[in-house]
């Protein structure tokens, strides 16, 4: 295999695999600690998107449209997490799933009445390649490399290092308790929605220059989202990290060498982690509600 074609899949692999941690993260976190299938973080995947193409052709400034569309997201979020999700977390979990996908399929369908059903194509913001190992490589591939693996360790801090988060950690071990000891568990579920909504909305931002928006973007990348959470183990960033760096490398190599295995490698990789451990790579037995 020619090596510059293996180091630019490699790279491929890691940009996606960026993209599916900062979408996936969410719905894990969102689990974990509300026990919620929060399927509307696609919708606010695609709400970054849109909206980082919205500013970008009118200000020329793609950063301020990843901002926009992360704010917005977030307002949207918080709408439905007080209107919506407030009232079904003490139901069953069948009860998430079904209203965060009507959430979804809602916001997909205004989607297409603001823009439309014709793709948009976002410019890349950051030009240019760099060359490695003989190879040319996008450098804002490396860029979004690069500053997914700074947002983790912000978000690790977060979680182990500050009061909110080591509460949102205890929260994902064992709401009851957490609850008992004085913590406003119904606080922290807002606190993780947001978070989570911001996430989606950036993962949307920062893949608009790497295809083309459009408003089914974010149901097209469901399955892989949820393959990664299960895979990686509900709750944890770093079974989350690992699953999508697993996952991306294996849809990359696998269009490389065959392409049919792109498309079942993940399945067949879920399925083994389920034989090996069914709680995931990194799941917790010890999770409770």
């Amino acid at each position: 295999m020619d090596l510059s074609r293996l180091i630019s899949a490699i790279i491929f692999g890691l940009s996606m695999a960026s993209i599916y941690f900062l979408l996936s993260i969410g719905l894990s976190l969102c689990y974990g600690l509300m026990r919620i299938i929060s399927i509307d973080q696609f919708l606010y995947y695609t709400v970054g998107a849109y909206l980082t193409f919205t500013v970008f052709s009118v200000s020329g400034s793609f950063w301020l449209g990843a901002l926009v569309g992360i704010v917005a997201s977030c307002i949207v979020a918080l709408i439905v997490e007080k209107s919506i999700f407030k009232r079904i977390y003490e139901k069953g979990i069948m009860f998430s799933m079904i209203t965060s996908f009507g959430v979804l399929l809602t916001g997909v369908g205004v989607t297409k009445y603001i823009w439309g059903l014709v793709p948009r194509p976002v410019a890349t913001p950051i030009a240019g390649q760099i060359g490695l190992f003989g190879a040319e490589v996008p450098t804002y591939r490396l860029f979004v490399i690069g500053l997914v693996a700074v947002l983790y360790v912000c978000l690790w801090l977060f979680l182990e290092k500050t009061i909110i988060g080591k509460a949102i950690r205890a929260g994902i071990e064992d709401a009851e308790k957490t609850e008992g000891l004085g913590v406003d568990i119904y606080k922290m579920f807002t606190v993780m929605f947001l978070i989570a909504a911001s996430l989606s909305a950036l993962a949307g931002g920062l893949h608009a220059p790497l295809i083309m928006v459009d408003p089914h973007m974010g149901l097209r990348l469901m399955s892989t989202a949820f393959m990664i959470v299960i895979i990686g183990g509900l709750g944890s960033i770093k079974g989350t990290l690992i699953s999508s760096l697993l996952i991306g490398q294996v849809v990359s190599l696998g269009f490389l060498i065959w392409a049919p295995i792109a498309d079942m490698a993940p399945f067949v990789i879920m399925l083994l982690v389920f034989l090996v451990k069914p709680t995931g790579l990194y799941g917790s037995e010890l999770m409770k509600r």
